[in-house]
């Protein structure tokens, strides 16, 4: 039997030497296999020296490279260079250059999900940043209550004065202030011709010191002075234009004249006191109101009216002072330890992210969704990496010669590594930049929808690290698959041909599409329930007719006194058809008592309504629905102990018949003379609170004017304005329409909303241009395949549906897998509302039928373009 020849053995145990142990094995089969074709083809010496020559001419390269330590055993490290490092991104960029239509959808992609990335990490921060203007942040609080009132959690900020007297003088230690306050309210500011209706409080002197406002003119004392006022810088402006405001006499409201003892920097828009654009002294407020006088005289500690806040001392903290105060109400009203009441301090810190609780007593609010959108904003930019990973992935066949040769030529997998860590790094780059165009060019959309004022914070190097530190993470990551996947590439089978991807090459890729639509179908969906939610609510009975009807703020004793004289001069001017006054707008309801009594009340039921003080033509203007017996009328003297009830309170009541009966409060008996359809003044996502409607004592702070449907809303207000300048012609005319304060009701959600529907907008986009680049790939990949197709007869709905069906596959998987998810949450979201729409099985039907025509219209151009290609050029090069 004739022996084989064989290579010589020294270039073998050369190879062993020099070349890693995996590509050594590879090398050595196949350079034998090279040897015994040349050994029959030119003979075995002949063979032998060609084989020396192989083992030379491929190792060379690693020779050169190789570094002896000085016990002779061999280490594998490279040099880095800078000129190496330059050639990597001079690479990098020619590839980007070399594929246009592929790097403008991986640099566009990238960008815009940074961009929303960027957005939303903006938005949490000012959220998370809410009042930390106020350099005290850490130890204001606001003084609070809570109890549980008929087996329900509930909790206010409403407070009695007596109570801010007793934490400043049996509690001093643990307080450096307490601060008495009205709430923010609209008031009359006026400087000789100049009137302007601005927002402002009356607090104690010590406000602007706890509050730590910048006093651009004065002093943080100025408010000692009873008859002064502290303006902010707008205001002021506003008011003496250029000139010094100092020891100038403004008028509050057309009756209190005031000093102007300083200035102080506007307040930003992410702190709760925004609005307040002017302070005064809370001893004015006392000295001048006849009601709040008495509450505080007669130590008055059931006349919850006010806000008291509080600066702890440093020495103290919140859960101790919280521990030493919470009995302190009931020690003085006893009948209240039913309620389990307890007052408490919430800190500054809260006030924005944690706005109220549930009826088990567990704190809720807008964290939710700084949650949410941070989620959010981080699966935009999962999505947009997932397209970089997916074409990357996608085309490394094109660049496996690529990699085979570098490797031939003795390149280390962790230089390839390094090489295609770069070209993302580069990618990333570019994205970057053209993300902060693009948020300059979204911000006044998205501060508008959001109600924010965010800016891009240039001059802050925490957003610079910030930024450039999110987008090398971001390059690493997306550029962490393609990386280790193209550098693992075997060269002999690549540059013999033999190298396919496999089968299952493509399951990542699949798999990436699959979550990316899996995200964008639930955003879809969640968008959707929120907008029904919101429309839900909308569509509810509000039990009066908003259409025309208008709001005055009575800020002036002028109009206080002048009722009857101007209710008669405006229907008489055309202007308007009914006017009324009340406690509260028809879309506010801010006044809740107890003490109700009525005939077969159980002794253990504790009560509570919503109290409206109305004149007899409220009823009208408003457009009041009855139900049962009639309205306030002037041909009942008795009417002045009249009471009306909404359906609400009817019901709460256990009254079936309640016309007639007598409702006792605070022992004065009323007389029901009416049932009116609840009408929507609070939360229209919440029920209907019980609420009673009595005749005005006083309390009236609002006019409410029907206008004459006739007219032009335009002409109406025109003919009243008129009206108010000859009764009142010290403040301006303002007013508001009662169909935009009740659009005001939805704001929150709407916002929620309309975000929610930006992100998923943007979302699928994302989605989309990565789909497109994957159908344009695939397409270029099937172009011979397509042409032998057509050759053999496939026509062009043929082709277009091959090349379909597998991205139509990944979105329905993508469906079914969001339809469970968005469930789950959505569902959770709903049950905070007591009015609430329902989830239907066409909504996700909806959302996934919207995925899969999107994905075929964005799959369907790169098909058809494909199927209507000549196959003669497709062909030509076999």
């Amino acid at each position: 039997m004739e022996q084989q020849p064989s290579p010589p053995r020294w270039p073998d145990r050369f190879l062993g030497w020099l070349l890693p142990s995996e590509l050594y094995e590879e090398l050595l089969g196949d350079l034998h296999e090279q040897f015994a074709f040349q050994a029959e083809e030119f003979g075995v010496q002949k063979a032998r020296w060609m084989y020396f020559f192989e083992v030379i001419r491929f190792c060379r390269p690693y020779f050169l490279r190789r570094r002896f330590s000085a016990d002779t055993k061999y280490s594998t490290s490279y040099t880095y260079s800078p000129t190496m490092i330059r050639n990597y991104f001079k690479i990098a960029f020619r590839n980007l250059l070399k594929y246009k239509g592929y790097s403008f959808i991986n640099i566009f992609g990238l960008a815009t999900g940074m961009a929303v990335a960027m957005l939303i990490g903006l938005w949490v921060w000012d959220e998370l940043s809410y009042n930390k203007y106020h350099k005290n942040y850490d130890r204001i609080a606001k003084v609070m209550q809570r109890g549980v009132f008929n087996g329900e959690f509930g909790a206010g900020a409403h407070m009695p004065i007596p109570l801010g007297n007793e934490l400043q003088t049996m509690y001093a230690a643990d307080f450096k202030h307490v601060v008495m306050s009205s709430w923010t309210y609209e008031h009359i500011l006026a400087y000789g011709d100049k009137k302007f209706t601005k927002q402002g409080n009356y607090l104690s002197p010590n406000a602007p010191d706890m509050l730590s406002l910048n006093m651009l003119k004065g002093t943080r004392t100025g408010l000692k002075d009873p008859s002064s006022i502290l303006l902010s810088e707008s205001v002021a402006t506003a008011l003496f234009g250029d000139n010094d405001p100092m020891g100038k006499i403004v008028k509050i409201d057309n009756r209190l004249n005031v000093k102007v003892t300083g200035v102080y920097e506007d307040l930003p828009y992410n702190t709760e006191f925004r609005d307040m654009t002017f302070i005064a002294p809370w001893d004015l407020y006392v000295s001048t109101e006849g009601w709040v006088k008495r509450a505080k005289d007669n130590a008055e500690w059931n006349n919850n009216s006010w806000q008291i806040l509080a600066q702890i001392a440093p020495n103290s903290d919140f859960e101790t002072i919280n521990e030493k105060i919470k009995g302190i109400k009931i020690k003085h009203v006893p009948e209240i330890a039913v309620f389990k009441n307890e007052v408490f301090l919430q800190p500054m810190s809260q006030w924005h992210l944690y706005t109220g609780w549930d009826k088990t007593g567990k704190s809720e609010g807008r964290i939710q969704y700084v949650w949410l959108f941070g989620i959010i904003g981080v699966f935009v930019l999962l999505l947009a990496c997932i397209n970089f990973m997916n074409l990357s992935t996608a085309r490394s066949e094109k660049r496996a010669k690529e990699v085979g040769i570098r490797k031939a030529v003795g390149s280390v997998r962790s230089q390839l590594i390094s090489q295609f860590f770069s070209e993302s790094l580069l990618v990333v780059a570019c994205a970057f930049v053209v993300s902060l165009v693009l948020v300059l060019l979204l911000f006044p959309i998205f501060n508008e929808v959001a109600d924010k004022k965010l800016t891009l914070l240039w001059a802050n190097p925490i957003f610079w690290l910030l930024g450039i530190g999110f987008s090398i993470l971001t390059g690493l990551i997306a550029g962490s698959y393609p990386s280790l996947y193209l550098s693992s590439f075997q060269p002999v089978k690549v540059l013999k041909g033999t190298f396919r991807a496999g089968r299952f090459a493509s399951i990542p890729r699949k798999v990436l599409v699959v979550i990316q639509f899996t995200v964008s179908v639930t955003l879809i969906v969640g968008t959707t329930i929120v907008l029904r939610q919101i429309q839900h609510a909308k569509n509810r009975p509000i039990g009066y007719d908003r259409n025309g009807l208008i709001t005055v703020t009575m800020n002036t004793p002028e109009l206080h006194q002048n009722y009857n004289t101007l209710r008669d001069a405006l229907i008489k001017s055309g202007g308007a058809v009914e006017m009324s006054t009340s406690s509260a707008p028809a879309t506010n309801l801010n006044s809740q008592n107890n003490g109700f009594d009525w005939e077969g009340k159980d002794p253990n039921f504790k009560e509570q309504f919503g109290t409206i003080a109305v004149t007899h033509d409220f009823g009208k203007t408003v457009g009041w629905q009855f139900v049962q017996g009639r309205d306030f009328s002037r041909n009942f003297s008795t009417d002045s102990s009249g009471m009306v009830l909404n359906e609400t309170a009817a019901r709460y009541m256990g009254l079936k018949n309640p016309v007639g009966k007598i409702v006792k409060w605070n022992g004065k008996p009323f007389q029901v003379v009416g049932v009116v359809k609840d009408m929507m003044m609070g939360s229209p996502f919440e029920p209907v609170y019980q609420t009673v409607f009595m005749m005005d004592y006083g309390w009236a702070n609002v006019i409410n004017i029907k206008l004459n449907p006739a007219l032009s809303a335009g002409e109406s207000l025109k003919k009243i304005e008129t009206v108010f300048q000859k009764f009142n012609p010290g403040s301006p005319f303002d007013y508001k329409f009662s169909d935009q304060e009740y659009e005001r009701k939805f704001a929150a959600e709407t916002r929620i909303g309309q975000l929610a529907g930006i992100f998923a907008a943007l979302a699928i986009f994302i989605s989309c241009l990565g789909l497109f680049g994957l159908a344009s790939f695939v397409a270029e990949q099937r172009t011979k395949e397509i042409g032998i197709r057509k050759v053999l007869g496939a026509t062009v709905p043929n082709l277009w549906g091959l090349l379909s069906k597998d991205f139509v596959v990944l979105v329905i998987i993508s469906c079914l897998i969001s339809t469970p998810i968005a469930w789950y949450f959505l569902n959770g979201w709903l049950h905070k509302y007591e009015y609430r729409t329902e989830i239907s099985w066409w909504i996700f039907a909806l959302a996934a039928v919207g995925a899969l025509v999107i994905t075929l219209l964005t799959v369907s151009f790169q098909a058809i373009k494909a199927a209507l290609m000549n196959p003669v050029k497709s062909l030509k090069s076999e």
